[in-house]
């Protein structure tokens, strides 16, 4: 707490800093509700759709990612960093927000042809396909609602004071209208109404209040904007290929129930990934003006998640009691070898996100990734066949260790390069 009041305090003396700290301030808070309102419904419905519903939910939400993945086309930081570079400029804020929205929605229904596809060839999609479609409500949502823009103007009370609202509708909805087992497909259907009526608002907001001007872009534009972004997309995706291909392999090979028991243990680790991502995000548009700071970030993020690992690893029979039943005992285990994770995950934001993306390293950073995502995509294969929900735990752990590793060095190497130069 000192280390960070003091860094608070160096930050504080110019406008910037108290922006930076504001806008953390802000999403803190949102990522603080984030935290209490899935723990406050995470006992309730474990305890009323059981692991099987558990399953079926993160198969689709595994999914979903994907699909996310894809609609964001890396735009939630190459649009960022954009736009934070010239806020002062309307006409040029408008042209990137009008490209970067209508490249999304095409996108978006290409990823629904390939849903569709995948849903008549693969029976176990065929089977989900009420939760699937159900869960893909969201993306439009997600769409309608660009954090990245209030992100890249550093508004960042839009974006809490909206999804405080949603979610607390959300939490309130959870206890009303769910019931038995058989209803847990209405989370997701909750979960996709919150961000399609908190998209709604967002727009309204930016395209009446402030006057931000909606255009057709040409083709030629929108393709141009999909090539710009087409390396920090792939560095998004290649992920994808280790972290929520696992959830989708572990429910083809083994079922809803391991899918269940993988997933109560991954979720504390998905909502501690989530605050460094909210760390990494509150930087990033005063980072991209101001690189030389790297060094403070550096050191708040890794202290951070260094603290959250052992405290997970240790506490983690005590969570996984508290917040579930007895059914989901063996999620112990998977919690406490992916709280391992969560200092590689922190290695990845600090040195990949908040460094080689800013810095113009996308292509290097996005070889790693590459590299090392098929590397983790070969081991889920015999690693959750053979292990089941253990394997995959093991899988998604291995890699982000490999991952967070190969950025740093190639970040350090790339920083003492700079320096060389600019002493020559």
């Amino acid at each position: 707490m000192f280390m960070l009041d003091k860094y608070k305090n160096r930050l504080n003396y110019s406008k910037d800093g108290k922006v930076l700290i504001q806008n953390f301030a802000f999403l803190s808070l949102l990522q603080v509700a984030g935290y209490i309102f899935p723990l406050i419904t995470m006992p309730y419905l474990a305890r009323v759709i059981g692991v099987d519903g558990f399953g079926k939910i993160a198969f689709a939400a595994a999914v979903m990612v994907w699909i996310q993945t894809i609609s964001d086309w890396g735009f939630n930081f190459t649009a960022t960093r954009d736009v934070a570079q010239n806020r002062d400029n309307p006409q040029k804020v408008s042209e990137i927000f009008s490209n970067v929205l209508w490249a999304r929605c095409i996108l978006m229904i290409f990823a629904a042809v390939v849903l569709f596809l995948f849903i008549e060839l693969i029976p176990f999609f065929k089977v989900n396909k009420d939760v699937l479609w159900v869960s893909f409500l969201m993306i439009p949502g997600h769409i309608m609602f660009p954090d990245w823009f209030f992100q890249a103007m550093e508004r960042m009370k839009y974006i809490t004071v909206l999804n405080l609202l949603s979610k607390l509708l959300f939490t309130i909805a959870v206890f009303v209208f769910i019931k038995d087992k058989d209803d847990y497909i209405l989370q997701p259907l909750l979960t996709s109404f919150g961000f399609v009526v908190s998209g709604l608002i967002a727009f309204y907001y930016i395209i009446i209040k402030w006057e931000i001007r909606l255009t057709v872009p040409s083709i030629k534009n929108v393709y141009c904007t999909l090539k710009q972004s087409s390396d920090v997309f792939l560095n998004n995706l290649m992920p994808t290929l280790y972290n929520s291909f696992s959830t989708v392999l572990l429910g083809v090979l083994c079922g809803d129930i391991a899918n269940g028991m993988y997933d109560a243990g991954k979720k504390f680790i998905t909502i501690t990934q989530q605050f460094m991502t909210v760390l990494s995000r509150a930087f990033f548009p005063y980072l991209s003006r101001k690189l030389d700071k790297h060094y403070i970030y550096v050191r708040i993020n890794i202290t951070i998640s260094l603290c959250v690992s052992v405290f997970l690893f240790v506490f983690a029979p005590l969570i996984i009691n508290y917040f579930f039943t007895e059914d989901f005992a063996d999620s112990v285990v998977v919690l406490r070898i992916m709280s391992i994770s969560i200092f590689f995950i922190s290695l990845s934001n600090v040195y990949g996100t908040n460094y080689m993306i800013i810095a113009g390293y996308e292509r290097k950073l996005r070889k790693i990734t590459t590299i090392v995502s098929v590397v983790g995509f070969t081991l889920s294969f015999p690693l959750i066949y053979l292990g089941g929900y253990i394997g995959a735990a093991i899988t998604t752990t291995l890699t982000r260790f490999l991952l967070g590793v190969s950025i740093m060095i190639q970040a350090k190497m790339s920083m003492t390069s700079n320096n060389n130069k600019s002493n020559t």
